[in-house]
């Protein structure tokens, strides 16, 4: 693997299909060869611009076999791809726009409107108006090696508190935890889906790992369960990585869960959000020969930070695994056992981009602290706990939503839970809850408010609920917590709750 952009091995056979797209009116096949010749497309587009290598080019749209094109030929080319978030504000992607200092853009209809007006666009629906699915011309191109501390890609986190920080990251960085993801059995035969979106880790990770491994993906524009459930089946997917809350809708969908045919389905990793015991169980029912993976990741400190034991010992029920090697791990802030992770491996950005004082407060010598409590096993396992920040107090108690979340949730009659905080004159915060129920049942407030009550800490349980249909999510496939805390206030003022 030369650089980020560039994870073909053309020793492979390249006339395998390599992306199965489902955004247009018809399914779109594309072999390695071709995605290739895409890619190699937009170097050439970008070599006529006469825009420097290391200047920043976005890409803007929902996920497509051009999308993958653009963002791969951009770090192939030598410039940096800034993968742009279209569900935000259009004042937040122009922030991010400039903050990037982006020279250029590509494109598709969704995206097009969010690109100012004087910024140079490459319309992503004609990358092949050359004919460049066809021109062996774009079998090669002009080799671009990058230095080790080279910026390949910059991503912008969600900004939950602010404006969205930019996290530079490396070739290098990147070449290692794909390297590190293909210990793992990923095999040419290969077929992952990706609904989860293109701008996210989550997504472009499991995209690279297709290319790297000379395998197929199945790219759906967005997440949409029934479509999911229904491209899984036809294309026969063999492995999955998704975000939990994915899932959590997915299993919803029970006639088609009974109806379609899943004896393909063999791996499923879910990270970039918690994982509760209750998603687990029921994935296990429903997909009873499925191995589930606890992934975990940050976009600042890269993807790969857990696998398998070295030694062959089964990963643990719930456990994120053993650290995989080249990855040095510390917990501090609590016992020898459990505390904030700290983590240094070469995929560690160097710091945020123009955010030296936010830098200094997470990175120190190369180590990141990740903000998410973790704790360690005798045999080295880790599991995650709860994000740090999360955590907030309840006339002086410590109250972690994951925690009552994963209490709620064995109630038998809650499909999915969450927790946020409300602002008490009394108590500082107090923990309410939105719930989602089974299919078929009906508990009330009350049940779940004794059931809390009788199965952990008083202190914890929700002092109000409200049922809901659906969680909301954020653009990230995430449950959208600020909106659940900007509810529950709504809730409150106008004495709505359950």
């Amino acid at each position: 693997m030369k650089n980020l952009g560039d994870l073909v091995d053309r020793s492979r056979d390249l006339d395998r299909v390599a992306v199965i797209d489902l955004g247009g009116e018809a399914p779109r096949e594309f072999t390695h060869r071709e995605m290739d010749r895409l890619a190699n497309a937009v170097v050439r587009i970008l070599a006529e611009s006469g825009l420097p290598q290391g200047a920043a080019v976005a890409v803007a749209g929902l996920n497509s076999a051009e999308y993958a094109a653009a963002y791969l030929g951009i770090m192939r080319s030598g410039r940096i791809a800034v993968p742009l978030n279209i569900k935000l504000p259009k004042d937040t992607v122009e922030f991010i726009l400039a903050d990037a200092n982006v020279a250029m853009a590509f494109a598709d209809s969704a995206g097009r409107s969010l690109i100012p007006t004087g910024m140079p666009v490459h319309d992503l629906s004609t990358l092949d108006a050359r004919g460049a699915l066809s021109d062996p011309s774009l079998d090669s191109y002009p080799e671009f090696v990058p230095e080790p501390d080279t910026v390949a890609q910059l991503l912008y986190t969600s900004g939950s508190s602010g404006r969205p920080k930019g996290v530079p990251l490396t070739h290098r960085g990147q070449l290692w935890a794909l390297e590190m993801r293909m210990r793992t059995a990923t095999i040419e035969t290969a077929r992952y889906i990706i609904a989860q979106p293109l701008f996210h880790m989550n997504g472009l990770f499991s995209l690279k790992t297709t290319f790297a491994s000379n395998a197929s993906v199945v790219i759906l524009p967005g997440f949409d369960a029934r479509t999911y459930l229904r491209a899984l089946a036809e294309y026969r997917v063999t492995s999955a990585t998704a975000v939990p809350t994915m899932w959590a809708r997915a299993l919803k969908e029970t006639d088609l869960l009974e109806q379609l045919d899943f004896s393909a389905f063999r791996r499923l990793v879910l990270g970039s959000a918690p994982m509760t015991q209750n998603l687990l169980d029921r994935l296990s029912t429903v997909f009873p020969e499925l191995t589930v993976v606890i992934g975990y990741g940050t976009t600042e400190a890269g993807p790969m930070v857990f696998g398998a034991h070295p030694q062959g010992k089964p990963t643990p029920h719930m456990s994120t695994g053993f650290p995989v090697p080249g990855t040095q791990l510390k917990l501090v802030g609590g016992t020898e056992d459990q505390g904030v992770l700290v983590m240094r491996n070469p995929a560690v950005m160097p710091g945020y981009r123009n955010l030296p004082e936010k830098s200094a407060e997470i990175l120190d010598g190369g180590w990141y602290y990740s903000g998410d409590v973790f704790r360690r096993d005798k045999e080295g396992f880790y599991y995650f706990v709860e994000r740090a920040d999360d955590m907030f107090v309840c006339a002086g108690e410590n109250i972690f939503p994951g925690e009552v979340e994963k209490l709620l949730e064995r109630h038998p009659e809650i499909q999915q839970a969450a927790v946020v905080p409300l602002p008490d004159e009394e108590r500082s915060q107090i923990p309410v809850a939105f719930l989602i129920r089974r299919p078929g049942s009906s508990p009330t407030a009350d049940d779940i408010r004794a059931f809390a009550i009788k199965g952990g800490p008083a202190y914890q349980h929700p002092r109000h609920i409200a049922f809901l249909e659906e969680l909301p999510w954020a653009g990230t496939n995430k449950i959208d917590r600020k909106s659940l805390m900007k509810r529950a206030v709504e809730l409150t003022a106008s004495h709505g709750w359950d």
